[in-house]
């Protein structure tokens, strides 16, 4: 028992990998020189050289295959020459170096930039003078930065017509710009101009990029920035203000026109209304006057005396409407005028036994205006209420 205890202590020794490997490799070098004496007839010269031969142009052939991704276009040229353009999806050429295939993205958004310099706008900064100061056409100078987005609507063109397609589109650009810029004034450039410039400049790159055929859609242009030198910047900025000031004012002047002219044109008009009505009302007047007259006329045709009488009293009445007194008309003259405003009010009697008629007076009435002819016939007693 203890010798088993022994043995089963001892560790058992690593497995050798350098034996095992070179038994495995012997097993195959003698299952392979096996194969090969039994087959002696497969491994004759032209039967290898026709199997790796076929291989290669089985390789070559399926090198042809390739596969244009959703918004690209291929090219496929046939030593240098344009054969055909291959839409998105799987395609077959025949392998270099007859044909080869260049892909194109036509969908992706391009963009060049015109006084930024080479760094583009993160090099604002330092921008190139030489891109962005421009001469308008009343001879000021500007500093104007452009960008231009584009993309590519056909490939072939794109690739065989122009050479450098994007350098080519900045110098045109370039080119535009300062066209556009210099038929224009500084003022119109600054303000209200920049959107009508700026479609001169998209239309005229677009028109020469067609000329070209170049295969360019130009997208949009903006019109990043456009102000004078830094060296009369401070300068420019009192123009504007003064300009502001002046628009203020002129706003100002306006609404005070707005405000007052219609009130004018009220007044006047309120004034000629009122005019014609006095005109009119003259007018009926007159004519009423003129029918009441030849009325008259005829009844005094027919009766001379009575229409005198009667002319001659209303004549009266006319003239003591004017007055504020009161004529008694008595037998005995004198007549006696009472200013009515001085008569005096009857009094009443403080006892009923020594209460006596007042005398009150019930006037005939003649003319208007409180003007009343009293005669004496009409006078007669009543008592006082108390």
């Amino acid at each position: 028992m203890s010798s088993e205890n022994h043995n089963a202590d001892k560790q058992t020794p690593p497995p050798d990998w350098k034996m095992e490997f070179e038994k495995q490799w012997k097993d195959i070098s003698h299952k392979a020189v096996h194969f090969y004496h039994e087959h002696e007839n497969l491994f004759s010269l032209s039967k290898v050289g026709g199997f790796f031969g076929g291989a290669l142009a089985l390789g070559w052939l399926i090198s042809g295959v390739y596969i244009i991704d959703q918004g690209n276009r291929g090219v496929v040229t046939r030593f240098g020459a344009y054969v055909d353009t291959t839409m998105p999806g799987p395609h077959w050429h025949i392998p270099l170096p007859v044909e080869a295939v260049n892909v194109v993205n036509v969908e992706q958004q391009r963009f060049i930039e015109v006084g930024y310099g080479d760094g583009g706008r993160l090099s604002k900064s330092t921008a190139a003078p030489q891109e962005s100061l421009m001469l308008t056409k009343d001879e000021n100078i500007i500093a104007v930065r452009l960008a231009v987005q584009y993309q590519i609507n056909n490939a072939r063109d794109y690739l065989f017509n122009v050479k450098n397609n994007e350098n080519t589109l900045k110098q045109l650009t370039e080119s535009v710009l300062r066209g556009v810029i210099g038929r224009n004034n500084m003022d119109f450039v600054l303000t209200e101009g920049r959107s009508q410039i700026v479609a001169e400049i998209k239309e005229e790159i677009q028109q020469a990029m067609d000329d070209y055929q170049a295969g360019i859609s130009v997208a949009s242009v903006n019109l990043q920035d456009a102000q004078p030198p830094e060296e009369v910047q401070g300068a420019f900025e009192d123009a504007i203000r003064a300009r502001e000031d002046k628009q203020r004012l002129i706003n100002e002047a306006e609404a005070y026109s707005n405000e007052v002219i219609p009130k004018a044109r009220g007044a006047a008009s309120r004034i000629l209304q009122e005019a014609e009505a006095y005109s009119a009302e003259k007018v009926a007047k007159a004519k009423g006057e003129t029918e009441r007259f030849d009325q008259l006329l005829v009844e005094y045709e027919k009766n001379p005396a009575i229409t005198r009488k009667r002319l001659y009293l209303e004549a009266k009445e006319k003239l003591y409407a004017s007055t504020n007194k009161v004529i008694l008309d008595t037998d005995q003259p004198p007549a006696i005028y009472m200013p009515l405003q001085q008569m005096p009010a009857p009094q009443a009697q403080t006892s009923p036994a020594a209460s006596e008629p007042n005398v009150s007076v019930e006037p005939q009435q003649v003319e208007k205006n409180n003007v009343r002819k009293i005669s004496t016939s009409e006078l007669r007693p009543s008592r006082s209420k108390q």
